[in-house]
């Protein structure tokens, strides 16, 4: 393979990181290429395992995973602002460096950032999703930790448990994204299930940076199951639908705010 083709080939992975699927007449347009060359490079990709062609395009490989398919709650709540929690992951996934140890919580936008990452190499990440897990291991890119614990409610694939909180005291992590109910300048990051919140918790305390992933839907929501407070989170990473107010009383509390776009 050309450097030139294996450079587009690269790209084209890096644009369905971002949007999940494209066309072949987008490609087309984007290289300046014709279809023929697109389709040879989708082809390639496809034997690799890094991508599914469909009737015109292609979608990114492991976008859910199998047993996850029929899943009706986690599919509904990955919908939702779905192009935003995309954004919100790329930019996330611009953060990490390069040898980084990197502490993923269950959820909707933190799945986003692994699928983000699945592709690096160089990298380990810790998680308590048993989806993150799966999907992590069906590419060649980061080390991948899966702790261990109890799964105790449908649809939220989160360990959680004694052995869980157990196998966290075995790490030390360069940064943690964390998925939330409920993130509040005064309350700080919550959830709705308090032992879920203990094992995210633990995960915060464990590192260096701790880093909010969260679209504007949940910012100002308060949750039941204290995750840790405002004092303890160094950035919110959400979407433009936060308000200019909200943004402000963040950074009043020393939370960098980054809007991903």
């Amino acid at each position: 393979m050309s450097s030139k083709t294996e450079k587009r080939a690269k790209e084209i992975l890096r644009l369905l990181l971002k949007n999940g699927k494209t066309s072949v007449e987008d490609l087309t347009d984007l290289f300046a290429t014709s279809p023929a060359s697109i389709r040879r490079d989708l082809v390639r990709l496809d034997e690799r395992g890094l991508i599914h062609r469909t009737h015109g395009g292609v979608m990114l490989a492991g976008q859910t995973y199998e047993p996850f398919r029929f899943d009706a709650s986690f599919n509904v709540r990955e919908e939702r602002f779905a192009l935003e929690k995309q954004r919100i992951a790329s930019a996330a996934a611009d953060l990490v460096q390069e040898n980084e140890t990197v502490g993923i919580t269950a959820g909707t936008t933190t799945t986003q950032v692994a699928r983000s990452l699945r592709l690096r190499t160089g990298l380990h990440i810790v998680t308590n999703a048993v989806n993150i897990g799966l999907e992590l291991s069906s590419s060649h890119g980061p080390d991948t930790m899966l702790l261990g614990g109890c799964m105790r409610w449908p649809g939220a694939f989160s360990l959680i448990g004694p052995a869980t909180l157990e196998a966290l005291n075995l790490v030390r992590l360069d940064k943690v994204f964390l998925g939330v109910c409920g993130i509040d300048p005064e309350y700080g990051a919550t959830t709705i299930q308090p032992e879920e919140a203990a094992v995210f918790r633990t995960m915060s305390r464990r590192a260096r940076q701790v880093i909010v992933v969260a679209d504007s839907s949940k910012v100002g929501m308060v949750s039941p199951a204290v995750i840790c407070a405002a004092a303890d989170i160094d950035m919110l990473i959400t979407d433009d639908g936060i308000s200019p107010e909200l943004t402000q009383a963040f950074q009043h509390a020393e939370i960098r705010v980054m809007i991903a776009r």
